[in-house]
C-alpha cells in the first residue's frame, strides 16, 4: 500500500490514499465511483444523485410531509429543504401548507415528476447492471452480505450471531 500521503493515479480527482483502512478506503472509492456513474446515468432527467431517492419515495407512496420525508431518507433537514427547492424549482414537486396542520409542509409530484419515473428506474437498473457486471449469482449474494454487514457495523444495528457461514 503507498504511504498516506500518495494518491492513486489514473481517476479524475485523485483521491489521498489511507494508511491502516484499506476497507475504509475501498469502501469510499466504490461509493465515490457508483454515485460519478449514477450521475451520468441521471443527466438527461435533469435531476442529481439523491434527488433521484426523494422522487422515488414521493412515486411509491405518493404526497408525504417534509417531515416524514427527511425522517425516510435519513438525511439532513437542511439539505433535503434544498434539494426540494431544487426540484420545485425544476417543476418536479410543489410544496404546500398541509391541510390539517399549520406547521406542517406537504410534498407532492407534478406531471413533470411523474413523467421522470420511467426513465429514472431504468438508470438504477443501468446501474445496478454497470455495478455487478461479471458477478455470479454467488458473488452477488456475497457482496450483498458484505454490504448489508458493513451498513450494520456502521449503524450499530449488527447481531452477534458468529453466523459466518456466507462470509468471504
Amino acid at each position: 500500500m503507498p504511504p498516506a500521503s500518495e494518491s492513486v493515479q489514473g481517476k479524475d480527482d485523485a483521491v489521498p490514499t489511507v494508511a491502516g483502512a484499506p476497507m475504509s478506503e475501498a469502501l469510499f472509492r466504490a461509493a465515490r465511483v457508483h454515485r460519478i456513474m449514477a450521475a451520468s446515468l441521471l443527466r438527461d432527467t435533469g435531476l442529481y444523485p439523491g434527488q433521484e431517492l426523494l422522487m422515488m419515495q414521493l412515486w411509491e407512496q405518493g404526497e408525504q410531509r417534509q417531515a416524514d420525508l427527511i425522517k425516510t431518507l435519513g438525511l439532513d433537514p437542511s439539505t433535503v429543504t434544498k434539494m426540494l427547492q431544487r426540484l420545485e424549482q425544476s417543476g418536479f414537486v410543489t410544496r404546500s401548507p398541509s391541510p390539517t396542520d399549520r406547521r406542517a409542509v406537504v410534498v407532492n409530484t407534478t406531471r413533470a415528476g411523474q413523467a421522470l419515473r420511467d426513465r429514472v428506474l431504468q438508470a438504477w437498473r443501468d446501474l445496478e447492471s454497470v455495478t455487478a457486471a461479471g458477478f455470479t449469482d454467488e458473488d452477488y449474494e456475497q457482496a450483498m452480505w458484505v454490504l448489508t454487514r458493513i451498513e450494520e457495523n456502521l449503524t450499530g444495528t449488527a447481531s452477534d450471531t458468529g453466523d459466518s457461514s456466507v462470509a468471504c
